[in-house]
């Protein structure tokens, strides 16, 4: 078990305490006091060192938690969580669900990063996966949704950043929620999986310009078709 650390914390005011107190406790990771996986000073110190009661710190540990920040061990204490995880971007993206474009453009700006980086980082073995997925979509008789998903989901992974892995997940969450504003009369299964192929292409030369480049084309390819289903809506 870690040892706690003396941390120096603010004062607060009465208003908004909970909120005060949560923002004081995110700024000890922003100021470097303590860092991801250490342990926080248990309630009773945090109540000392807020002057507030134990209800107030307990709300704002709980959504602390509830956004992934920290970790509540019912033994151990509460630690700072060590790997970023998906909970704030989902909470971000949920109170954008009705713009739909604007989540489109999240998603472009986002890939484009991803398969920058792939470009860069992606082993032999995830361009084998891809390779297979491209396959699995070429053949499908059905929906293959799943499978485009994974090809997409494949090339974030290979991006190997941990800053980035907390918004894969809801991000891919998204996806077919996409999907369902095309409607089948404006879908060309054969142009979208030349479009895979072209990315995978392009990662497979180990060539971030013309991987960004092939990713930006399938998206906006993607982005065009949902808007003109919005429009006609």
């Amino acid at each position: 078990m870690k040892e706690v650390i003396n941390v120096e914390i603010k004062s607060v005011n009465r208003k908004t305490l909970s909120k005060q107190v949560l923002d004081e406790i995110i700024d000890l990771l922003l100021s470097g006091q303590l860092k991801s996986g250490d342990r926080l000073p248990s309630e009773l110190e945090l109540m000392e060192m807020f002057d507030v009661s134990r209800s107030v710190i307990r709300e704002a540990l709980t959504s602390l938690e509830s956004m992934g920040i920290v970790n509540r061990k019912t033994r151990n204490g509460t630690f700072f969580s060590e790997k970023i995880g998906s909970k704030p971007f989902s909470m971000m993206l949920a109170l954008s669900a009705g713009n739909l474009p604007s989540i489109i453009e999240t998603r472009l700006s986002l890939e484009l990063g991803f398969v920058t980086l792939a470009a860069e980082k992606i082993t032999d073995k995830e361009l084998d996966q891809l390779k297979q997925t491209i396959d699995a979509m070429s053949s499908a008789t059905s929906d293959y949704t799943e499978i485009d998903k994974e090809f997409h989901k494949i090339i974030a992974h290979s991006a190997s950043n941990p800053l980035l892995e907390g918004v894969i997940t809801p991000l891919l969450n998204l996806y077919d929620r996409t999907l369902e504003q095309i409607p089948n009369r404006h879908r060309d299964s054969k142009a979208t999986i030349q479009q895979h192929i072209d990315i995978y292409e392009a990662l497979k030369k180990r060539d971030p310009i013309q991987s960004s480049t092939a990713m930006y084309r399938h998206l906006d390819y993607v982005r065009k078709k949902v808007l003109m289903n919005l429009n006609d809506m």
